[in-house]
């Protein structure tokens, strides 16, 4: 399967996230709820990864792979924090759609921190993202 189908079955599994979280943080400390998804995403990604050990023996990862994927970690468990308290408080037909505004966050930090060279298509699809989700967030 090539890059496409699986950004597409990650946006299927993100729409489905929204919709399970919803659900699951009613009545309950979102930051307990966050605990409890990643433990489970912990365990998941543990049991892929593990085969996967022979092609990269964790040994074999430099020093900057470590800090980085660290960082993304970090960032990461902040996001669904935030993420969590967000759907808590808000509807999750809401959040959603002001949560992928990270669409439009990805496209300027690729272009000032990895040196992406964007064209007017992918600027002006960034303003067309960012006006729908603002549109649908500002019922």
């Amino acid at each position: 399967m090539n890059w496409v189908i699986w950004a597409l079955l990650s946006a299927l599994f993100a729409a489905l996230t929204a919709i399970l979280a919803k659900v699951g943080v009613t009545g309950v400390n979102s930051n307990v709820a966050t605990a409890v998804r990643t433990t489970v995403v912990l365990g998941f990604t543990w049991l892929l990864a593990v085969p996967g050990l022979q092609d990269s023996p964790l040994g074999s990862l430099s020093r900057r792979t470590w800090l980085f994927l660290a960082l993304s970690g970090l960032a990461t468990g902040a996001s669904w924090l935030c993420y969590f308290r967000a759907l808590q408080l808000g509807k999750a037909s809401q959040v959603a759609p002001v949560d992928k505004l990270s669409v439009v966050l990805v496209l300027v930090f690729a272009a000032v921190f990895l040196g992406e060279k964007l064209t007017v298509r992918e600027y002006a699809g960034a303003g067309l993202v960012a006006t729908g989700a603002l549109l649908i967030a500002l019922k």
